[in-house]
């Protein structure tokens, strides 16, 4: 029988600790529970898990700082569960480097369903050299992309944004985020710029553009590539 993968839960709420020890155990993962920031800190440092569901509003810490703090040495999934809902929190957390961001109260199968995606983006990540989305296909070693088995034409930057999204499959990527990898710092703060480049990229390998299946946006901040539906 394969271990159970682990999941550790920072959070001050009892009630919240209580229902994802549930959740989680009778879903086939491990529970950790942790109700401060320094003792969350320490048992993903003495037994790093899988996965971190952490929650922003901690007695003992703000919940963005310890997330700063973890990215500086965890390489696993984080999700932030938190009852704050602000864009700008959110788009915090996100650039922090948060795998996603779900609010207070939250849906079992949503949850699930992201902690699902979350990890799967952290296995193995720098080993896989072909990336495969339905009829899309990504090969990294060749630098090229088919759909259907149709040579997909795109230029150095398209193809550039497009492999930065696939690699982040499920994880919402901020405006900010995806111009400072794909451009750099200077154009930070060009959202336009890159709307423009993510339209040129939906037409060429969306069936319908103007609903589109692989590149969603996350109204205000930034995009998600979707693999599949959970």
């Amino acid at each position: 029988m394969e271990p159970k993968m682990s999941v550790l839960v920072i959070d001050d709420e009892i009630q919240i600790r209580k229902l994802l020890e549930i959740i989680l155990n009778s879903n086939g993962y491990h529970a950790i529970l942790a109700s401060h920031a320094k003792e969350g800190i320490i048992m993903a440092v003495m037994h790093p898990p899988e996965l971190i569901i952490l929650d922003l509003g901690l007695p003992d810490e703000d919940g963005q700082s310890v997330l700063v703090k973890l990215r500086e040495w965890y390489l696993g999934a984080v999700i932030i569960l938190s009852v704050r809902s602000g864009e700008d929190e959110i788009i915090k957390a996100l650039d922090h480097g948060a795998n996603d961001y779900l609010t207070k109260p939250f849906r079992t199968g949503e949850l699930l369903a992201r902690m699902r995606t979350a990890i799967r983006q952290t296995q193995n990540t720098n080993l896989v050299q072909l990336l495969e989305f339905d009829n899309l296909l990504i090969d990294l070693t060749a630098r090229s992309v088919t759909l259907g088995g149709e040579s997909v034409k795109l230029t150095a930057t398209e193809y550039s944004l497009l492999v930065l999204l696939a690699k982040n499959e499920g994880r919402v990527l901020t405006h900010q985020y995806i111009l400072n990898q794909i451009w750099g710092s200077f154009y930070s703060e060009n959202s336009q710029y890159l709307r423009v480049y993510i339209g040129q990229l939906r037409k060429k390998i969306e069936l319908n553009p103007n609903s589109p299946k692989f590149i969603t946006t996350e109204s205000g901040i930034g995009y998600r590539f979707c693999a599949k539906n959970e």
